[in-house]
């Protein structure tokens, strides 16, 4: 098997540099290799370290909330990315954006941009999920209640001081449909309320969500 056939069986999943290493055990320089299939379209680069199969390749390539997922770890899609997969909000979204407990960093890189917003423990545990985004491809993801808090708690200079207020932001600014609002667990999410920040900012949108 030659190393276009070996890249084509990883094509859906990033490929790490300690893997291509050992794809080109039998090579004497696997880091000219490396150099050689990057010129020729074999591999794309996505980041230091972190490469998938180049356009030479004819294979399903790994979908961006699966390389969100590897360029940094650990870390779950949240906030406005979640939002869109899941239908409350349908602004297109340019930005894969996610949560971390390591610093918050961006990444740009050919294969777009990618955001990632620290979270303290316990908090950053709560509300995470396993999708399916392709075939043979699954990430971790926010349930849609997490990443409205998540979007909530990381957005400077929301002040809630009144249902109303919560309502507007919700609606007006997320444009979040309130059919799809009634539909939100607002019992998970009460169940996070020890551990939260914010905790009468969150009090307050249950309170509103309850009612709807």
């Amino acid at each position: 098997m030659n190393i276009t056939q070996a890249l084509s069986g990883y094509s859906t999943q990033p490929l790490t540099h300690q893997l291509l290493m050992w794809l080109l055990k039998d090579y004497k320089r696997p880091n000219d290799k490396v150099h050689s299939l990057l010129t020729t379209g074999i591999l794309s680069p996505v980041k230091k370290g972190l490469y998938i199969a180049g356009p030479a390749v004819k294979a399903t390539k790994p979908e961006p909330f699966t390389l969100a997922n590897h360029i940094l770890g650990p870390s779950y899609i949240s906030m406005d990315a979640a939002l869109s997969y899941y239908g409350l909000i349908a602004e297109r979204v340019f930005e894969i954006t996610s949560m971390t407990t390591k610093a918050s960093r961006t990444f740009k890189t050919p294969e777009g941009i990618f955001s990632y917003t620290h979270l303290a423990l316990p908090y950053y545990s709560f509300g995470i999920r396993q999708e399916q985004v392709a075939d043979e491809q699954f990430v971790m993801m926010a349930s849609p209640e997490k990443a409205l808090f998540d979007k909530v708690l990381t957005t400077s200079g929301i002040i809630f001081r009144s249902p109303i207020n919560v309502l507007d932001y919700l609606v007006d600014d997320l444009r979040i449909d309130e059919d799809s609002l009634k539909e939100l667990d607002t019992n998970v999410m009460a169940s996070w309320l020890p551990d939260t920040p914010k905790k009468e900012t969150f009090k307050m949108i249950i309170k509103v969500l309850n009612k709807l």
